[in-house]
């Protein structure tokens, strides 16, 4: 089983395109495309009956303290946490390559509407949903694919890890604005092979990757 894609290569650098955010030289950051990346997928278990899609970041700061601080740097000692980007579940084996943007395409605030997702699918809400739970201007449920934005002022670059789930279930037992956890928790079992892809991405212009 094998996951690729014509947006980036496996451990290769993702495209500002593809992310929420991309460098700026006055205010650090500016909002981007947020395109969904390319994706394609060969070698399906037989059986299979449905694909679960996960993307997240590893590397997310387990402390908020230094992050995004003029004057500061977000320590590469400092322990790191799981940061969900997408969940889509649903998805048809047979259903071809997801095209770059198709999923998702520019910042929408206050989260994209969901659960219900192109091809019939479905899509779960990421966390930027509980990083903006305090802005009064972004609060919302963000359902889908939402791109990289780690600290622009992060000292390691970011890992972004694509998981394609085969599974032998044509319907993931989650409902409603499922998170990551009812995901993994409802697929354990039913999972016939899994293949990854993973994505670098920085803001900070000092990091070299």
């Amino acid at each position: 089983m094998k996951l690729s894609s014509e947006s980036f290569k496996n451990g290769s650098a993702i495209p500002g395109r593809c992310a929420f955010a991309v460098p700026e030289v006055k205010s650090h950051i500016k909002l981007s495309e947020n395109k969904n990346p390319q994706l394609v997928w060969s070698g399906l278990p037989a059986g299979t009956k449905s694909l679960v899609l996960l993307c997240h970041d590893y590397d997310v700061p387990s402390k908020p303290d230094d992050v995004n601080k003029e004057g500061r740097q977000v320590p590469a000692t400092l322990k790191r946490v799981d940061f969900f980007h997408w969940l889509l579940i649903d998805l048809a084996p047979s259903g071809g390559p997801i095209h770059e943007g198709e999923f998702s395409s520019g910042v929408t605030a206050r989260g994209k509407s969901g659960p219900e997702a192109p091809r019939g699918a479905r899509q779960g809400i990421n966390d930027y949903t509980s990083w903006f739970a305090s802005d009064k201007d972004m609060a919302g449920n963000y359902f889908g694919y939402d791109g990289p934005c780690p600290p622009w002022n992060d000292s390691i670059v970011h890992h972004y890890v694509l998981t394609l789930h085969a599974l032998d279930l044509a319907r993931c037992p989650v409902q409603g604005a499922f998170k990551a956890p009812e995901v993994l928790a409802a697929i354990n079992g039913h999972v016939l092979g899994s293949a990854k892809l993973t994505g670098l991405y920085a803001l900070n212009p000092a990091v070299k990757y």
